[in-house]
């Protein structure tokens, strides 16, 4: 089981309060979606599940484990996280950057089954052929498939993904969030921040909302009725809800 539990979080810069008593707990081996406006605290939340920033007030468990109580290397080798961006200076080859994942396995001394290990992880993205490419030429898109890969070589049991369909086209980002919902059943719990609400209810499991510094405590399932009501609520806009083929999306009133 790889359960996310968060439990009266809350964050400020200074005297500006991001989160206030956040609870919630995100379900082992699901695909999980975190939806809300620009500047809701999205990304602080991420940042504080990963480690990246110093927890102020609350408790955040992995496993029945605070996350305190883990050490870097344990919570690498356990949690893989992908930022919302993301820069190198370094021409390091595509292989080499996934490579980089083995770290807290292999330290500086990657093996052979690294290796193996790394084109695996090319191949599910279908990015083999980029294997051998100047990471630092690579297109947006191309760069952000990369680096979904290097957390695959982690083989963590819970992964982070920071607006993980950013630079993507739409194929791709049918693609990927195609083959995130694959990772989930293959026992992989995944929660990403998102901004494409369509995407969401297409392919998690379960959806939450960020909302005045904090995160709506019920998640809305996936097969859920969308409640164009509360998302006017979120978003500050109007929506229409559209049906087709058994499936549910919203689009803006015009």
């Amino acid at each position: 089981m790889s359960q996310i539990f968060v439990r009266k979080l809350s964050f400020s810069y200074g005297q500006r309060i991001i989160l206030d008593d956040v609870n919630l707990c995100f379900a082992s081996q699901r695909f999980s979606v975190l939806l809300g406006r620009n500047g809701s605290g999205k990304s602080t939340l991420f940042n504080l599940l990963a480690g990246i920033y110093p927890l102020q007030s609350g408790q955040i468990s992995f496993d029945q484990v605070e996350l305190t109580k883990l050490k870097s290397r344990q919570r690498a080798q356990q949690m893989g996280f992908l930022a919302q961006s993301h820069q190198s200076i370094f021409n390091f080859n595509v292989l080499d950057v996934v490579m980089t994942g083995r770290a807290a396995f292999s330290g500086f001394s990657p093996t052979i089954q690294d290796k193996v290990t790394a084109h695996q992880a090319l191949a599910t993205l279908e990015i083999q052929h980029l294997a051998h490419r100047d990471y630092t030429t690579l297109s947006g898109g191309e760069r952000q498939l990369v680096l979904i890969a290097r957390i695959l070589t982690q083989n963590p049991k819970v992964i982070l993904l920071d607006e993980p369909t950013n630079h993507l086209d739409v194929y791709y980002q049918n693609f990927l969030m195609a083959k995130l919902q694959a990772l989930s059943r293959q026992g992989y719990t995944i929660v990403a921040i998102m901004h494409d609400p369509n995407l969401a209810f297409l392919y998690a499991d379960e959806f939450f909302f960020m909302h005045q510094q904090s995160v709506i405590s019920q998640p809305a399932k996936q097969h859920d009725a969308i409640d164009t009501n509360f998302l006017a609520q979120i978003y500050g806009l109007e929506f229409q809800q559209i049906r087709y083929a058994n499936r549910e999306i919203v689009l803006p009133k015009l």
